[in-house]
């Protein structure tokens, strides 16, 4: 049974924004509100999963502020809208995703709704990137939707070996060849640029390990704001998802031990769809069965927050 929640119908303003990052860098993003008429008391801020853009989840992001919830979408520095007119050679890493990019879009939608909660919603490794921002203390409550450290050795067996090889061969041998890494050219999203591509092809053992590509420092410092972040957590994650497993997300939530978090295990009939996997809960089939799921959480004021939602199994 899937919780029933009153779609509001109200006419939204789409609109493509540009603000800063914390470091000053200039990023592109959409904002997605309800009419001026709708008083809003939280508001939602969207971490993209690696070289995903983010007009992918447009339509996910237009439901809620159909709902009378304002969502700002954005894309980091080197994808999408927020990518430089050349890409080779332009240095960037994952530190600079999570403490200046997130940073960034936290700070802008903060001012905007100065008395609003702020919600965090995360896709796949976007999680990590959510937690190591320096203010990511604004937010309170969080959806985490198929969330993962990008370990292989968490992926389910048949895709361990093949995503092995694209990762950890394919990828940085092209990277370094072109100085960035041409996905598009490979159909797996947009192009990355070279230090974010190579940090995730350094991504071989089981803990995050610092060093590398990227400030060592830095990026210790974002893993303890990861650990230090206090909030409730919706965490969504599908039964037929190869890279987002349930060892997978479970290594993902062991970096943000004080986040209360409620996790569920979905599968594709419970969700009305033939397969869900990593992608498919921002696709339009998925509104009448997982989106509402969703939505009744957001909706929930401050007392209803750690209560188990209805109609979903837990594991």
């Amino acid at each position: 049974m899937v919780p029933h929640v009153q779609e509001a119908s109200n006419t939204v303003v789409e609109a493509r924004v540009r603000f800063p990052a914390l470091d000053g860098y200039d990023l592109g993003g959409t904002f997605y509100r309800p009419d001026a008429s709708v008083i809003a008391d939280r508001a939602v801020v969207f971490n993209c999963g690696y070289g995903i853009p983010a007009s992918y989840y447009g339509h996910f992001a237009r439901y809620l502020a159909e709902s009378g919830i304002p969502v700002l979408t954005y894309d980091y520095r080197g994808i999408g809208e927020s990518r430089p007119s050349r890409l080779r050679g332009f240095a960037v890493t994952a530190e600079d995703w999570a403490e200046y990019d997130c940073g960034g879009a936290i700070a802008w939608l903060r001012v905007r709704y100065p008395k609003a909660e702020l919600v965090g919603i995360s896709h796949s490794f976007g999680t990590l990137l959510l937690g190591g921002a320096p203010n990511a203390g604004e937010l309170s409550r969080f959806v985490l939707i198929c969330s993962h450290t990008g370990y292989f050795g968490d992926y389910r067996p048949r895709y361990r070996l093949p995503m092995a090889v694209l990762w950890h061969g394919v990828m940085p041998g092209l990277t370094r060849l072109f100085g960035y890494f041409p996905a598009r050219r490979l159909g797996l999203g947009d192009d990355l640029p070279s230090g974010i591509a190579l940090q995730w092809a350094a991504r071989r053992s089981p803990d995050l390990r610092l060093g590398g590509i990227g400030d060592p420092a830095r990026a210790r410092a974002g893993l303890v704001r990861c650990s230090e972040l206090r909030g409730v957590a919706l965490v969504l994650s599908f039964t037929d998802d190869a890279f987002a497993t349930d060892a997978g997300t479970r290594r993902l939530l062991s970096y943000f031990p004080r986040l209360e978090a409620q996790h569920l295990r979905i599968t594709p009939a419970d969700a009305g769809m033939q397969g869900v996997g990593h992608f498919g809960f921002f696709r339009r089939k998925a509104r009448s069965r997982l989106w509402p799921r969703v939505l009744a959480y957001l909706l929930r004021d401050s007392s209803e927050r750690r209560a188990p939602l209805a109609g979903v199994a837990l594991k």
